[in-house]
């Protein structure tokens, strides 16, 4: 297999100023999600600051990608100090605006003993009575956005190598049950132990399917809210080129580990990261928060003890 290339960019991914018009065949990416507690507590000063992100990104993203291809996004509606915010249909509309057709959704389905810790079930059983359920979350939307519609001859004119290299398992594709619109995939858990301690992470399964499904070897992969850089290191794995936008500069220890930056083992692959002036550090800002948020929980529970 030739060697690829991957460019890294921290910055603000409203400007993918790096990246030629049509050069992306597909996006796999998931937005910093709203406001979450655990993740990103008010990150966003309102929903509609939120919005015009995606807005702003969904624009970028039309004109970087190649005629014919997918975007996809992993998303969720989300729940923030009570209130539930319709993520999943508010960036369907903004993506449909931006001019991308709709093309299908998939239902990421967690185990039941992966979820995080929730009381929102436990209510009904303190109160056994109508109007107090809520339910405990174990699935996520993988949303596919297309272009236009593909041009099928473009299979055809593939030289057979790329072709025959780009298969599809279908052993894997039947046993796995790729072809449900619902996928059984186990999430990657919160913890101190793990490389991407702190940040939401996908698992690496869900871009490995999208890229085998959607591009061919060679061809080039985009994710705007890069994070810890598992798009780029499936990207990698699998034969295709990447761009990467992350914001966050204290990533950067944390993408280099994961892509095995300083690997030899893929010597023939060109990784190059570079910062631009619009790169921030949130990192430490977002866990500040978080110590602030988890303070005065324990304050208001000693509180509530006194009382």
């Amino acid at each position: 297999m030739m060697g690829t290339s991957h460019k890294i960019i921290l910055g603000d991914c409203r400007n993918m100023q790096e990246i030629p018009d049509g050069m992306v065949h597909l996006v796999v990416t998931s937005p910093p999600y709203h406001n979450a507690p655990f993740d990103y507590p008010d990150l966003f000063k309102t929903y509609d600051e939120f919005l015009q992100l995606m807005r702003d990104v969904s624009i970028e993203l039309f004109k970087k990608l190649a005629p014919g291809r997918i975007a996809a996004f992993v998303i969720d509606d989300m729940l923030v100090k009570g209130v539930k915010y319709p993520i999943v249909a508010d960036i369907t509309k903004i993506m449909t605006d931006a001019g991308f057709r709709y093309r299908d959704k998939i239902v990421w389905r967690k185990p039941e003993g992966y979820i995080r810790i929730s009381h929102r079930s436990g209510v009904v059983l303190q109160h056994p009575y109508p109007m107090y359920f809520y339910p405990d979350n174990v699935q996520e939307d993988i949303m596919i956005f297309q272009k236009g519609k593909f041009d099928y001859d473009y299979v055809r004119r593939l030289n057979r190598k790329t072709r025959e290299a780009s298969r599809i398992d279908t052993n894997d594709y039947q046993m796995n049950k790729w072809y449900l619109n619902v996928w059984e995939i186990t999430n990657v858990i919160p913890s101190k132990e793990r490389l991407e301690v702190g940040i939401a992470a996908f698992p690496e399964e869900i871009p490995r399917r999208l890229i085998k499904l959607f591009t061919f070897v060679g061809e080039t992969v985009l994710d705007p809210f890069l994070g810890s850089g598992t798009t780029t290191k499936v990207a990698r794995e699998l034969g295709r080129n990447s761009y990467g936008y992350e914001i966050d500069l204290e990533l950067i220890p944390v993408m280099r580990r994961k892509i095995c930056y300083y690997s030899s083992s893929l010597a023939d692959d060109q990784i190059a990261i570079s910062i631009r002036e619009d790169a921030r550090k949130l990192g430490t800002l977002l866990r500040e928060r978080l110590k602030r948020q988890d303070w005065a929980q324990r304050r208001k529970r000693r509180a509530g003890k006194q009382l």
